[in-house]
């Protein structure tokens, strides 16, 4: 197994010129937690629908490929194989060691387990100990980084000032590395943010320390993909339904850039936001963007330049939500898909 030490962040910026001219390379990461009907509802897929996705990725032509390979490939400029899928799971729960582990060798898929390494040193109820994970890891799984104690790293504590909490994140996300290092052998330096919640500071933080971030807001990666916040289709709750998650699966990423806002934290209900859509085999006019399902206003404010504007009119609610683009491919069933992901810490 390869592992992937100490990626500086000027990494992200030549590899980003060199993959230019391969905008066609795309890949899909999917991530699951609870493979069980008995955990709770949001966050679990049953094992009958589980093996359900596992069917279909092998009856239909999917290359599932390891998550190092996915990210080292689009980083280099690489061309990955057709309708590629890396499988990850978060937090380290027994029903992954129990129940999805066997089932993804009887494929011969590959996965990765991003762990909270607090409950697992605890043994934890419900959680896998340290000799499952050894036992996985000695199988080909790739172990990686999911903090400590799965903190809401948007909260500061009483009275911590900005550079405080930075620091103590920091030391939480090298704490848990070295920790997983000591038990494994591995140390890939990706972080699955917990809860999929960054801002631009964690996401320096992340790049000066060699880090590549994994969140939760869905979409396919490509190459021009921000590697501090590489989305992920979570599969889970009424998302694990095969039906829908078909066209996850089959999905491809947009070249688009996100000019306003740079960061997804918002104390606005209803944000604005500029994106600018790069080259790429999709058609300008079929991109919709949507928000519950529903339209969102749209207006270009450049089409040549393919500058896009979307201000919504409606009022979201909760601590997370998102807005989500897609176009068709041209000539296939399949969508190009990016979100944007929206938290309001308050």
């Amino acid at each position: 197994m390869r592992l992937v030490l100490g990626i500086i962040p000027v990494i992200f910026i030549a590899n980003l010129a060199i993959a230019a001219n391969n905008i066609d390379s795309h890949g899909v990461i999917l991530v699951y937690h609870h493979v069980s009907t008995d955990t709770p509802p949001s966050t679990s897929i049953s094992p009958e629908d589980f093996r359900k996705h596992l069917d279909y990725l092998q009856q239909n032509n999917f290359s599932v490929i390891p998550l190092d390979q996915m990210l080292e490939t689009l980083q280099t400029g690489g061309q990955l194989p057709e309708k590629a899928i890396a499988i990850t799971f978060d937090d380290g729960y027994i029903s992954i060691y129990d129940t999805a582990f066997p089932m993804l060798q009887s494929y011969g898929f590959p996965f990765t387990l991003f762990l909270s390494t607090g409950p697992i040193d605890r043994r934890q109820q419900s959680f896998m100990n340290w000799e499952q994970v050894k036992k996985m890891s000695e199988a080909g799984v790739i172990i990686a980084n999911h903090m400590v104690e799965h903190p809401y790293m948007l909260d500061k504590g009483p009275g911590e000032s900005e550079a405080q909490w930075i620091s103590r994140l920091e030391n939480e996300l090298l704490t848990a590395e070295a920790r997983i290092e000591q038990q494994t052998g591995q140390s890939h330096r990706y972080l699955a943010y917990p809860f999929g919640e960054f801002n631009a500071d964690i996401k320096t933080m992340l790049g000066a320390n060699g880090f590549i971030g994994l969140a939760q807001n869905s979409g396919a990666i490509g190459v021009n993909s921000d590697f501090l916040s590489l989305p992920r289709f979570p599969l889970a709750s009424i998302y694990a339904n095969l039906d829908t998650a078909k066209i996850k699966l089959d999905s491809k990423s947009f070249n688009v850039e996100l000019m306003r806002p740079q960061s997804p934290i918002t104390d606005i209900r209803n944000p604005s936001v500029t994106l600018k859509f790069n080259d790429g085999n999709y058609n300008l006019s079929q991109i919709g963007c949507f928000a519950n399902s529903q339209p969102l206003p749209m207006t270009w404010i450049d089409r040549d330049e393919g500058i896009l504007l979307i201000q919504p009119t409606e009022d979201y609610t909760g601590r997370r939500w998102r807005y989500l683009c897609t176009a068709p491919v041209p000539g296939e069933s399949r969508y190009y898909w990016y979100s944007i992901q929206w938290i309001n810490v308050n």
